[in-house]
C-alpha cells in the first residue's frame, strides 16, 4: 500500500531562549550552537523520510531560517511571543492540503525509517483520528498527526501528553526509540547520543569531550 506524502511542520525558537535547560551541557560549545544542531539534525532526518513531502519551519531566528532553506524547508515567519502551539498551528494552516504532523524540533538522534513508520502507523490505525506519540518519559509529546481536513489542533507543552488525549487524539504505539527521544536536559542529550546523534549535534558532543570521542 502506497503511503500519503505527508507535510512535517518543526517549529523552532529563537536560539538564544531556545532548550534553556540544556544551557552549559556541553562545556566550551555556544549554548545558541547546541540549539541549532538539534534542530538542523531533526529537520535533516524529516527531510530523508520517504514519507515526507515538505517540511514547513517556522521561526523567526535568522539563523535557523537560513538553515532550514539551506536543508530544502520551507519557512515560515514565527510570531514572537505567541507560543509553541501557535507555531504549530501556523505551520498547519500553511501546509498543503492533506497529512499534516508537527515534530518538535529537538529530537537530534531521529532516524529517517522511524518517523515513516510513525506515520504509516497514523494513517493506517485510526485513519480518521489525530494521533499522538508520547516522548521516552512518557508525559510529554514528540509527534501529532492529522488526517486530511482535521486541524492538528495542538497542545503541546508541560503534560501535553495527556492533554492530547483529553482533546480526543490517540496515543500511537510502537517501537520508535529515536523518535521518542527528545531532548531536555544534559542526560536526555547523553541518552540520545546513546542512540546515534545526527552529525551536526554528535560533532558538538567530540568536540566538547574529545576522549571520550576517541574512545
Amino acid at each position: 500500500m502506497s503511503q500519503p506524502r505527508w507535510a512535517v511542520v518543526v517549529p523552532v525558537k529563537q536560539l538564544a531562549a531556545a532548550k534553556s535547560r540544556l544551557r552549559g551541557a556541553l562545556p566550551g560549545v555556544p549554548h545558541e550552537e547546541l540549539a541549532l544542531a538539534l534542530a538542523a539534525d531533526t529537520l535533516r532526518a524529516v527531510l530523508a523520510c520517504p514519507a515526507v513531502a515538505e517540511a514547513l519551519v517556522v521561526t523567526d531566528d535568522p539563523r535557523v531560517a537560513a538553515a532550514a532553506r539551506a536543508a530544502g524547508a520551507r519557512v515560515l515567519p514565527d510570531e514572537p511571543r505567541a507560543g509553541l502551539n501557535a507555531a504549530f498551528r501556523h505551520g498547519a494552516a500553511g501546509a498543503a492540503a492533506g497529512w499534516v504532523a508537527g515534530i518538535t524540533g529537538d529530537v537530534p538522534a531521529l532516524r529517517p525509517a522511524e518517523l515513516a513508520g510513525a506515520l504509516l502507523a497514523a494513517q493506517n490505525g485510526h485513519p480518521a483520528a489525530r494521533r499522538f506519540l508520547p516522548d521516552a518519559p512518557g508525559g510529554g509529546t514528540v509527534l501529532l498527526t492529522a488526517p486530511p481536513g482535521v486541524p492538528l489542533d495542538p497542545r503541546f507543552g508541560v503534560g501535553s501528553a495527556v492533554a492530547h488525549a483529553a482533546s480526543g487524539a490517540l496515543p500511537l504505539d510502537g517501537d520508535w526509540p529515536s523518535l521518542r527521544r527528545d531532548v531536555d536536559t544534559a542526560a536526555d542529550l547523553a541518552a540520545a547520543a546513546r542512540l546515534g546523534l545526527g552529525p551536526r549535534t554528535a560533532a558538538l558532543v567530540a568536540s566538547a569531550h574529545p576522549a571520550r570521542a576517541a574512545g
